[in-house]
Parts: structure tokens; C-alpha cells; sequence
């Protein structure tokens, strides 16, 4: 990838209001907001088991907790988003049908969400989205329309299309009720086991580290967050390193569900106050954790949902304090495309 994509800046007005000082968090997202979400999610979403492994426990000396979000309604934490935003409509907004961009999990998140609801909704997907996840998201009653990414902006195509149709766009990570509804999985973890010295979060946007940063802030203080984005796709990370937000075209990453092109302009404020530090973690070592997690924890789990895990299984905490919690965000990996993993198969699984 060329360097002067990776360090691109969003466009000249944005740089400046976000140079000038460090941007000041949206007052619409809440701790409360997040209590809101947990209590309209109440018998929808699954409540996500909890799981430790003693190996992991005895290599980092703490105790580890997992929180498997891979066993979230349609696979991934994006449910919890999806569902409180879309139960919030209006009936007229109802009525006219949503419209997202997406992937994949938050595609199928809405889809679902959409048919809990009585919504119609319509997905705009990227040609090279995993094919497990386009048929899901089909499955759950959704439109999907597929665009090529190289030639079209999904932003632009989504206003173009919402326009066109008076639908609704919610889009995957910088909406209040979207990062609310993400902040309920650390609201769970935290209730389930207590206080943590850290929590690590995967990042693509900013929606679930966002949302679980400030469910810690409340309800665990002392607790670090860490959000953890892969090294290809690394426009968080320079955001919070700069202060001012950053981009990456297009990153070339098997973490499919990080390839977002630079934080929101809710979630980055949120970052910045309640985030503790950013770090990358490169292919390997996410496929190193995704294995791991596979073998060790029989769980499956997608590349980007193993993020979280692989920086703490990278030694990139050093050292770990007692208590560390890892959000597992989602599990929809194709198996059948097990083959796109071989340039992988010579790495030594052992950490």
C-alpha cells in the first residue's frame, strides 16, 4: 500500500476543526444511553457467555475473560447496535425502510434486526464481502446491492440511494444508538465479573470500543481500554497518536470487518477521552489468535473478531495486569474459504 495513502487526511475543513483542539465528545451519547440499550436488548439479543482458558491465564499470569460476542444473534456484536437504533424509529421512518453500508456483520445485524422488527431494509455491500455473509445477510430478508469498492464510495451510493427512496440510513458505527447499543457487551462483561485493570476491544470504526470505553469509565474506573486495530488498517491508532482524524484507503487486511477508512466523527471524540491507548497487530499474529482461539477455546471465531486477542497473545502488554477482559466480536468466518488462510499455514501456533 502506498504511504501517502496510508497517511491521508480527511478533507481540509475537517483536519483544521480537528487540529485546532481535541474535539469535545457528543453529549447524545451516554452512559445512560448505554443502561437504554441494555434494557431494550432485555430477551432480543443474547446475553454472551463469559470463558477463560488456563493457558492463557498461566502464559500472561492473569486472570483473562473472554466475552464471546461470536455467539451474538447473527454473529457478532453489531446485533446489539443494529437492534437499538432500528427499534427507536419512528413508524413513518419504519415505514420507509433503512439503508445501510456494511461488509458484512453489520449487514447482517440490520437484516436481522429489520426482520425482528417488520422493517425493509436495504444493504449495500462491496463485491469482495465474504460470501458467508452476503447469503446470511439475504437469508435475514435484506436487499442487497453489491458495488465495487475501487470505483464508488459506499457513503455517496448510500446517499444517493436514501435519497432516492426516503430511507433511513444507520450507519455501521457513528450513530449514538449504534455506539450505545455496542457499549452494552462491556456493560455485560463488567456485571459478570467485576472490576478489570484492562479491557481490550477490537476496532474498526470506533462503534463497539467506543461504547465499551465509557460502560468501563462508569462502571469499572480504574480499568485501561485498549482498542486494537489491524497494522494495514491502522487509521484509529494515527487519529488518537495525532488528535486530528486520519484515514487508510482500502487497507489490505484479512480483518474484513476493520476495513473502515478513518474513525466517525461521534466515535473518534469518545475515543480520545475514554480510550487509554490504540495498538496494531499485524496478519500473522491475527491468524496466530484466530487459530488459538479455534484449537484452545473451541470457538469460532472471524479474523477481525480475534483482533482483541491476538494483541494480548503478541506480548504487546507488558506486563499484563491481574484482570484483563477481551472482547471477541464475531465469529462469521467462512469456512469453506479456509484456503485464503495457506500463506498462514508455515506460522508456528505456539505463543
Amino acid at each position: 500500500m502506498d504511504l501517502a495513502d496510508r497517511a491521508e487526511v480527511t478533507d481540509s475543513a475537517m483536519t483544521n476543526l480537528q487540529s485546532a483542539e481535541v474535539p469535545i465528545a457528543d453529549r447524545s451519547v451516554t452512559f445512560e444511553t448505554i443502561r437504554a440499550a441494555s434494557e431494550r436488548l432485555k430477551d432480543v439479543a443474547h446475553h454472551t457467555p463469559v470463558l477463560t482458558c488456563r493457558t492463557i491465564n498461566d502464559r500472561t499470569h492473569s486472570q483473562v475473560f473472554f466475552k464471546c460476542e461470536n455467539f451474538q444473534r447473527a454473529g457478532s456484536f453489531k446485533f446489539r447496535g443494529a437492534y437499538n437504533a432500528l427499534s427507536q424509529l419512528s413508524t413513518a421512518q419504519r415505514q420507509q425502510g433503512v439503508l445501510t453500508y456494511s461488509s458484512g456483520n453489520h449487514a447482517q445485524a440490520i437484516a436481522l434486526a429489520g426482520q425482528i422488527l417488520g422493517i425493509n431494509t436495504t444493504i449495500i455491500m462491496p463485491q469482495d464481502a465474504p460470501a458467508v455473509k452476503q447469503m446470511a445477510t439475504r437469508s435475514y430478508g435484506a436487499e442487497v446491492l453489491l458495488y465495487d469498492r475501487s470505483e464508488i464510495a459506499r457513503e455517496a451510493l448510500s446517499q444517493e440511494i436514501a435519497a432516492q427512496r426516503g430511507s433511513t440510513i444507520i450507519p455501521p458505527f457513528d450513530h449514538p444508538q449504534v455506539i450505545a447499543g455496542q457499549g452494552t457487551a462491556a456493560k455485560e462483561l463488567f456485571e459478570s465479573v467485576g472490576a478489570l485493570d484492562l479491557l481490550l476491544v477490537c476496532c474498526g470504526g470506533g462503534g463497539l470500543l467506543s461504547g465499551c470505553a465509557m460502560a468501563a469509565h462508569t462502571l469499572s474506573p480504574g480499568c485501561r481500554v485498549m482498542g486494537v486495530e489491524p497494522a494495514a488498517g491502522d487509521d484509529v491508532t494515527r487519529s488518537f497518536q495525532t488528535k486530528t482524524i486520519q484515514t487508510v484507503h482500502n487497507p489490505d487486511t484479512i480483518a474484513d470487518g476493520a476495513r473502515t477508512s478513518a474513525p466517525g466523527q461521534l466515535t473518534f471524540p469518545l475515543i480520545l477521552q475514554y480510550v487509554s491507548d490504540m495498538l496494531t497487530v499485524t496478519d500473522d499474529q491475527l491468524v496466530r489468535a484466530m487459530f488459538f482461539l479455534w484449537e484452545r477455546l473451541k470457538i469460532v471465531v472471524e479474523p477481525t473478531g480475534a483482533l482483541a486477542t491476538a494483541a494480548l497473545l503478541a506480548g504487546l502488554i507488558d506486563p499484563c495486569p491481574p484482570r484483563i477482559g477481551v472482547i471477541v466480536s464475531g465469529g462469521n468466518v467462512d469456512l469453506r474459504q479456509l484456503q485464503l488462510f495457506e500463506r498462514f499455514a508455515e506460522l508456528p501456533l505456539e505463543f
